[in-house]
C-alpha cells in the first residue's frame, strides 16, 4: 500500500543516513548496531526496523544483487505483551457526552459501532454508506475489503452531521473551514483527543483505542471469536484473543453456566 512505500521510504533513508557503507559492504554487526542506537523506542518500533530491513536484505539476495543476507541471523526482539486499553461503558459514555459538534459525535460513533481502523474510517466517502444494510465496505490492511456495520446510534448522529454540510466534497469526514478537503488522519486523531480531554478522561484516547474498546466490549457481551475477528479485519484469531480482556464478573457467571457438576 501506499503508506507502506513510505514507511520503507522513510525507514531506509534513516538506515543510509546512520550506515555510511556500501550496500554489499554492510555486515551484521552493522545492522545490530544500527539497531541498538535507538534505546528511546520501544521493542516493537525496533522490531519494525529490522522487519523492513529484513525485507530490502532478503529481496537483494534473492534477486542475486547480494551474495549474503546480513540481516538472516538476526532475530526481532520479544514483543512486550501490553493490554490494549480498552474504554469502559461509563467512560465510553464520558466521552459521547464531551462531545460539543455534530461533527465529534459522529467520529465517535463512527469509530466506536465499526470497530474501524483510523486510515479506513478515514479514506470512507458519503456514497459508501449503504443505510439500507446500516453498513459500508472499507480496504483495510493489505487493500482487503470487508464489511463493516453501524449501530442506530452512529447512524443518526452520521446523518445529522452531513446534514450540517454544504459543501460538495465526497469524504465523508471534512474540515470545518474552507476549503472544505478530507479530515486527514492528524485530524482525526487530534478531534478525538481534545473530547477525551474534554471529558476529563486520565486514558490516553485514540481512535484505536475506540477500535479496542469496540473489540473489548462486544466480546464480553457474548460475540463470537471469529465474528469480532472478521469485524476487524484481523488474519489470525490470535490477534483477536488479545481483546478478550473478561470481566471478573463474567468469568463468574461463565463458570457458574457451563462448569458440567
Amino acid at each position: 500500500s501506499e503508506v507502506t512505500l513510505k514507511n520503507y521510504e522513510l525507514q531506509l533513508n534513516i538506515f543510509a543516513e546512520r550506515v555510511k557503507k556500501r550496500t554489499e559492504d554492510i555486515t551484521t554487526a552493522d545492522i545490530r548496531t544500527y539497531l541498538a542506537g535507538f534505546p528511546h523506542l520501544k521493542s516493537i518500533s525496533i522490531a519494525g526496523k529490522l522487519s523492513i530491513l529484513k525485507s530490502f536484505f532478503g529481496w537483494l539476495t534473492s534477486e542475486e544483487i547480494l551474495q549474503r543476507d546480513p540481516t538472516a541471523r538476526l532475530k526481532p526482539p520479544k514483543k512486550e505483551k501490553r493490554l490494549p486499553k480498552a474504554l469502559t461503558i461509563e467512560e465510553l459514555e464520558m466521552l459521547r457526552e464531551a462531545c460539543q459538534t455534530p461533527r465529534e459525535r459522529a467520529l465517535v460513533e463512527v469509530l466506536y459501532a465499526t470497530g474501524c481502523r483510523l486510515s479506513e474510517v478515514q479514506q470512507l466517502n458519503r456514497d459508501d454508506i449503504n443505510y439500507q444494510t446500516m453498513s459500508c465496505k472499507v480496504f483495510g490492511k493489505g487493500s482487503k475489503e470487508r464489511e463493516v456495520f453501524f449501530s442506530f446510534k452512529a447512524l443518526y448522529h452520521l446523518k445529522k452531521y452531513l446534514m450540517t454540510r454544504l459543501d460538495d466534497e465526497p469524504a465523508l469526514f471534512v474540515t470545518e473551514r474552507k476549503p472544505y478537503r478530507r479530515l486527514s488522519p492528524r485530524g482525526i486523531q487530534r478531534e478525538i483527543t481534545i473530547i477525551a480531554a474534554r471529558a476529563g478522561l486520565e486514558k490516553r484516547v485514540s481512535p484505536h483505542v475506540l477500535r479496542h474498546t469496540f473489540a473489548t466490549l462486544t466480546l464480553n457481551n457474548g460475540a463470537e471469536l471469529a465474528a469480532v475477528q472478521a469485524l476487524l479485519g484481523h488474519e489470525s484469531a490470535d490477534t483477536t484473543l488479545v481483546y478478550a480482556q473478561l470481566s471478573d464478573q463474567k468469568k463468574y457467571e461463565a463458570h457458574r453456566k457451563y462448569l458440567v457438576q
